[in-house]
């Protein structure tokens, strides 16, 4: 049995992580709420900017090439934008959106290039020494729209330019405060939601149909990458909270049972001594 001192030292070590740990979990707390908010705020937009697009896309046709974002075409290489956190520390959030991007590309009969955002998902795609389009890190825990424009710009740009032939995008989906699911979705070409009721109606769009759409698509696509990081920010922070909570919990778990030790010990000793004086005493009387 380890002797008092090093079970008192042992004790306050973990009373110190305690007090980390239970730090970092408010701070995620705190922080996945507003990833939350600011992703709440964004979908009155993303409706909105859904709906405009499905109904530019019913349209009857007028003839011109579709837009360069719209265009299907054989598949000779694929673009996959890999969203994952800077940081560790949460729980298998990070090692759950690796192995589902590990389990993609293998399935793709074409070749795959990475565009990673987030240092653990880069350092995943070095090691399975994938092909690196760009990486994109310390984007913060609250981003705005225009610190993920690059991300968006990098894969049109190369689907325009005939470098890639589709492009998917996979992020960690909030469920809520403790399921977390990876999701990979197709991005590139664009492909619209169905007309909803509400915009089956006639609009007259200036100066044409096809000028707005092609303003739009973009910005569409742009609104997709941007709300898949901030749904991956919400999972990340709340991944980070629960887990940071069960450390709490545990080193508390593992104080009592310490300081459980630590009395027994303590009480040995006191024992022993005891033990030793009525001995000595007996000894003077004898």
């Amino acid at each position: 049995m380890p002797n008092i001192r090093q079970i008192r030292r042992r004790i306050r070590s973990v009373q110190s992580t305690a007090k980390i740990t239970n730090a970092m979990s408010m701070v995620a707390a705190s922080r996945m709420r507003r990833a939350q908010q600011r992703g709440l705020q964004g979908r009155p937009y993303a409706q909105q900017i859904r709906g405009v697009m499905s109904h530019l896309t019913a349209l009857p046709q007028t003839g011109e090439a579709p837009h360069p974002l719209l265009q299907q075409r054989p598949v000779q290489r694929i673009a996959y934008i890999h969203i994952t956190a800077d940081r560790g520390l949460c729980g298998a959030l990070n090692s759950n959106m690796n192995r589902a991007a590990h389990q993609f590309i293998a399935e793709q009969s074409a070749p795959v290039e990475v565009v990673a955002v987030g240092r653990r998902g880069r350092d995943f795609m070095a090691r399975t020494r994938r092909e690196l389009r760009a990486v994109f890190m310390d984007l913060g825990y609250l981003p705005s729209l225009l610190d993920t424009l690059a991300i968006s710009r990098v894969v049109m740009e190369d689907y325009e330019n005939g470098r890639v032939d589709q492009v998917y995008l996979g992020y960690s989906d909030f469920i809520n405060t403790v399921l977390q699911r990876p999701v990979i979705q197709r991005l590139i070409p664009v492909e619209p939601a169905p007309l909803e009721p509400l915009y089956n109606v006639e609009y007259i769009y200036e100066p044409s149909p096809e000028t707005v759409l092609g303003a739009l698509l973009p910005r569409y696509v742009e609104m997709l990458v941007y709300h898949a990081v901030l749904e991956h920010i919400a999972s990340e922070q709340s991944a980070r909270m629960v887990s940071m909570r069960n450390a709490t919990e545990n080193a508390k778990s593992m104080i009592e049972d310490l300081t459980l030790t630590y009395n027994k010990a303590r009480q040995e000793m006191i024992t022993k001594e005891l033990l030793d004086i009525v001995g000595g005493v007996a000894a003077l009387e004898g």
